[in-house]
């Protein structure tokens, strides 16, 4: 891995695809564009990549074996498009432990499970960790099976309420959609970057005031939301729409009183 303190940071979202998700909570693969099943979500699933001049990052890593025509392997597909492989990534942050948010540490060998980035340090909150290994079913059998696969084997790091793993990387929890859901920023001094799951995970989000059903606490989502997009703005974050379809990487570039904030997207190469 190159150490060359002059290699721009860059962001890239690893588009998983996009699902129709009714009350079943099962993934179903729709295009893009298309709607999504009656009284179902649209929810399209962005990994995000971030590499630096020393180590290389995973914002969340998708949904893994457990979609329709998904497997967590894809992913090592999506970034040797960015001439990385497996081994380069050094680091994979969790916003929370929902399976389409880290399905993606682990896929199918067989009868078993592999790691899909085995030399990764896996940072995931503490508190969150802890009550999803005191459950006594993380979801269904074959993810509960995945769950402790992970808690054997994964190179895991636990992170308290706010934490700094490194200079440029904080962690804050801020609860809402789960009680133990964290806002991960990325600050190099260049490259600032936000990344809230689905407290913030759309676009169509920043400037709306919903309660969302799915959500553990959904007070204190929109409170969280509100503050988030603020700082998104004053402090010129890109911002990580882990759920949006379309543009998953956006800035907040203006606002007004009457009509909310002003969304830029940013473009990328990103593989699709």
């Amino acid at each position: 891995m190159s150490t060359d303190s002059k290699i721009k940071t860059t962001a890239c979202p690893l588009y998983q695809g996009t699902f129709s998700v009714g009350l079943d909570k099962k993934f179903n693969r729709i295009n893009r564009d298309d709607p999504p099943a009656k009284g179902a979500l649209k929810i399209s699933l962005n990994p995000f990549l971030i590499k630096s001049a020393d180590r290389n990052y995973l914002f969340d890593i998708g949904i893994g074996d457990f979609g329709e025509d998904t497997r967590a392997r894809a992913l090592k597909e999506s970034i040797a498009t960015y001439d990385l492989s497996g081994d380069d990534i050094t680091d994979i942050f969790a916003s929370h432990l929902h399976y389409d948010h880290i399905g993606g540490l682990a896929g199918r060998n067989g009868d078993s499970w592999e790691l899909t980035f085995p030399d990764a340090k896996v940072w995931v909150s503490e508190k969150a960790w802890n009550k999803v290994m005191n459950l006594d079913e993380y979801y269904d059998e074959e993810k509960s099976q995945f769950i402790r696969f992970l808690d054997d084997n994964a190179d895991l790091h636990f992170l308290k309420e706010e934490d700094q793993p490194y200079p440029e990387i904080q962690v804050k929890k801020i609860g809402g959609h789960t009680e133990f859901s964290q806002v991960l920023l990325y600050d190099d001094g260049n490259q600032k970057y936000l990344m809230a799951g689905d407290v913030l995970a759309t676009r169509g989000e920043v400037n709306r005031k919903f309660a969302a059903k799915y959500d553990f606490d959904a007070k204190t989502s929109m409170k969280m939301r509100k503050e988030l997009t603020k700082k998104a703005f004053e402090e010129e974050f890109t911002v990580m729409g882990y759920h949006d379809s379309h543009h998953p990487l956006f800035k907040l570039t203006a606002y007004d009183e009457k009509q909310g904030y002003t969304i830029t997207q940013i473009e990328t190469n990103a593989a699709s």
